[in-house]
Formats: C-alpha cells, sequence, structure tokens
C-alpha cells in the first residue's frame, strides 16, 4: 500500500513535476481569491447579489467571445509566451481589486479577469500537448489534476483566513493572489519550449490547414463532453440544494461530501488515468463515467425517502460514485484532446474547445435544478438518460473527428504528434541580437517557488 501510495505521489517525469507546480501555483492563486470573492463583493465592495450576478455573467459572455480568437493568439505567437502573458495579465488584475469601488469598475474588472484566463487556458492546453511526450500525456495529466485540486484547496484556506481576519485584511487579499500569478509566470518561462514556441528567422505564418471552428466533429466531441461534465451542477448545485430542501441530512453534511470529493480528486487521478491511451480506451473511460453518474442520480434520489442514518450514508456513497463519473471524464476528455486535434493548431482547437464546451453546458443548472426539483423521481432519471445519450453519441462523434485528421492533415504530422517527438526539438541558432531562452532545454532545475 505504501509503495502504492509512493508511486502515485511521484511525477511520472521531471517536466511532468515542473508542470505540476505551475498547477499548483495558479490553483493557489485564483483559490485564494475565489473562496473569499462571495464576502470581498459584498462586504468589501458594497455589491448587492444581483450586481455580482450581472457582473459575472458578462464576464463568461466575454470569454465565450473571446474564445476562439484566444485560440489563434496561441497558434501565432506561441503556447508558452501566450500562457506567461496570461499569468502576468491576471497578476497585474488581481492588484487592481483594492482599488476599485464601484459596480462599472467591477463589471470591467471581471471582463479583462475573464478575458486573460480564456487566453491562458487556450495557451496551457495547447502548451502541455505540445511539449510532453504521447506516451505519458494521460498520466502527466492526471498528476496535474492532483496538483490543481492541491493547490485550490491551499487556496481556499488561504482565503478563508483572509475572511477570518477581517474586512482590511480581505481588502488586501488579491495581492497575495498577484503574486504567486507573477512567480507562477516566472516559472513558465523557465519550461523548455514548445515546437510552436520555437522562433525561427522567417516570419510566422499563419498556421496550416483548415480553422478549427470548421471542425464540426470536434464541435460535437466538445459539446458532448461539455455535457458530460454537467456532473459539475450537480456536484455543486442540485446535490445540495437536493439535501437542504427535500432530505433530512444535516446541513453541515454539505461541507464534508465537497471535502471527500476534493480528497479522492487529489489522491485518485493517476489510478483512473492508468490504461487510458488512445480513443477506444477513452470511449471505455466515458461508458464508466455514464454509469457511475447514472447511479448517482439513483441513489440520490432515493434519499428522499429514507431518514436518519441511511440518509447521510447514501450521500456520501452517492458523493463517491459521482466522483468516479468526475475521474473517469477527466482522463477521457486529455485522450480526445491529443488524439482529435490538428496538431498544427492546437491553440485555435483549445479556443473551439472552449466554445463546445460551453454550449454544452451552460443550460444544465436551470434544467436540472427544474427537473429534480419538479419532477422528483423521474426527473432524476431523466438528468440520467440525458448523460447517457450523450455517452452515446461521443462513439460517432469520436470517430468522426478520426476521419477528418485523415482527411485533412498529412500522416507524418499526425504520426509525429502521436509520437510526440517534434516537441522536444532544440531551438535553431540565435544570434547576438536575441538573447537565449532560459527554457530551451529540459533540465532537472528545480522551479522557483
Amino acid at each position: 500500500m505504501l509503495t502504492a501510495l509512493r508511486t502515485y505521489a511521484t511525477p511520472p517525469s521531471t517536466l511532468a513535476g515542473r508542470l505540476s507546480v505551475q498547477s499548483l501555483l495558479f490553483a493557489t492563486g485564483d483559490g485564494a481569491f475565489l473562496a473569499g470573492s462571495a464576502v470581498y463583493f459584498g462586504v468589501i465592495l458594497g455589491l448587492s447579489l444581483g450586481q455580482v450576478g450581472i457582473g459575472l455573467t458578462v464576464a463568461a459572455v466575454a470569454s465565450f467571445v473571446v474564445a476562439v480568437p484566444a485560440g489563434k493568439l496561441v497558434d501565432r505567437f506561441g503556447p508558452k509566451r501566450m500562457w506567461a502573458l496570461s499569468a502576468v495579465l491576471q497578476g497585474a488584475l488581481f492588484l487592481a481589486w483594492p482599488l476599485i469601488d464601484s459596480f462599472p469598475q467591477f463589471v470591467v474588472l471581471a471582463v479583462a479577469m475573464e478575458v486573460a484566463g480564456s487566453l491562458g487556458g487556450a495557451a496551457h492546453g495547447a502548451y502541455v500537448l505540445d511539449v510532453l511526450p504521447a506516451a505519458e500525456r494521460v498520466e502527466s495529466r492526471a498528476y496535474m489534476y492532483s496538483a490543481l485540486n492541491v493547490g485550490f484547496s491551499l487556496g481556499a484556506f488561504l482565503g478563508g483566513g483572509a475572511i477570518a481576519f477581517g474586512a482590511d485584511v480581505l481588502r488586501w487579499a488579491p495581492v497575495l493572489s498577484a503574486i504567486l500569478f507573477v512567480v507562477n509566470a516566472v516559472a513558465i518561462l523557465r519550461l523548455p519550449n514548445a515546437s510552436h514556441d520555437v522562433r525561427s528567422t522567417e516570419p510566422r505564418k499563419q498556421p496550416e490547414g483548415p480553422p478549427a471552428i470548421r471542425n464540426r466533429s470536434w464541435l460535437a466531441v466538445t459539446f458532448l463532453t461539455g455535457v458530460l461534465w454537467s456532473n459539475q451542477v450537480l456536484l455543486h448545485t442540485v446535490i445540495p440544494l437536493w439535501l437542504v430542501i427535500e432530505t433530512d441530512a444535516p446541513h453541515e453534511l454539505v461541507a464534508l461530501l465537497f471535502a471527500t470529493n476534493t480528497v479522492m480528486c487529489i489522491v485518485l487521478p493517476r489510478l483512473t488515468a492508468r490504461g487510458i491511451r488512445d480513443i477506444d480506451t477513452a470511449l471505455r473511460a466515458v461508458r464508466l463515467s455514464a454509469v457511475f453518474f447514472a447511479l448517482t442520480c439513483i441513489v440520490t434520489l432515493a434519499t428522499h425517502e429514507t431518514v436518519g442514518w441511511i440518509t447521510v450514508v447514501l450521500f456520501f456513497v452517492g458523493h463517491i460514485v459521482l466522483t468516479w463519473a468526475e475521474l473517469y471524464l477527466s482522463a477521457s476528455g486529455w485522450t480526445f484532446e491529443a488524439e482529435l486535434m490538428d496538431p498544427r493548431r492546437r491553440g485555435d482547437y483549445q479556443g473551439v474547445s472552449e466554445l463546445g464546451n460551453t454550449l454544452g453546458r451552460f443550460w444544465a443548472p436551470a434544467v436540472y435544478g427544474f427537473l429534480a426539483m419538479e419532477w422528483g423521481a423521474f426527473g432524476w432519471l431523466t438528468i440520467a438518460a440525458i448523460v447517457g445519450l450523450a455517452a452515446a453519441a461521443m462513439h460517432p462523434a469520436t470517430r468522426a473527428g478520426r476521419r477528418y485528421l485523415e482527411r485533412h492533415v498529412p500522416p507524418d504530422v499526425l504520426a509525429d504528434a502521436r509520437a510526440g517527438s517534434p516537441e522536444q526539438a532544440p531551438p535553431p541558432p540565435t544570434t547576438l541580437t536575441e538573447p537565449l531562452d532560459p527554457g530551451t532545454t529540459v533540465t532537472d532545475t528545480p522551479v522557483p517557488r
């Protein structure tokens, strides 16, 4: 047992370990602000719940609109540069939070944060696919997912501490997030260049191949992935409301359920990712995720008729099963990204992925809430059926995606991408007018923290 734990606690490679530090830094900085954001907006900025909702909705729409252009910027200027730029921008924007004092300023800052985050998300996804060898991608991203959850847990602890120390401390808490994001930007720049970061003496050209927005199969895959990710709506919204309104379970149980999910998402990602190496094994993981999702719906609807400790136990069982659905879906998604994106346009595909994912899940809070609260058992079964249909539709969508790449991407480019060989190619010689990037090769030098 101890040997197995040590194995899963050790990164698959030095590079995976360094990338996990980035996940940890990002999640700690972001989580420290998010954990206290509701109190910050209400107490420090004096905003009403309606104003916060409007501001965050406008910001979400802005992120949706810029997703595809952000992906194109990543392809044009290189994922590592855009990733670092995003971290610097977000760090600077965190410094602005203590200085704003009106609703219009809140909306502008929230929009700017979402736009910078959209650029960073596209750049991070493209960089990871570019730089990791194909054989290590899924396991490495599972390790990074664990680090991300550790970071959010640390961030939540720091955010809670800021709230506990009062308004004066809470007002300046975003400065800590700003510092962590700037440190993260420095660490990003010390990472090895990916293939699309390599500088050339020739002017940078537009990437070859058709734009991702024309790949209908990729849009279908990302839309269906968004539907499957509606498990998070159950986790964070529907099940807690059901527990509070429809059952006799103690309300404090919600916090313990979230803690259970967090611990599982730290410890188990590499275990669930094991053996997922191609489209077929990823589809098997999707089927498992859908089965676990359906079981969660059945277990949760049963709590309406139970009392006492039986209800508590069923909620724990349902949450554990739902977390398995989340973990298997994560592993399958990393494989779909690696296998179904045009390797010449990974930033573009990341932007379109955000578009499809948003379309696939934005409706879920309202629909699932209505089905569960108004239709009872039939509503829960309908929710399970929606995800089951999405899982079934993923099979023809991924097959169409494979055929699309075979038609539009040269075989040698696909072969190189799946082998992971070009990502480690050294950059061309630099001139005295262009300083050598210190992050052009992989070393064992620890990343600054």
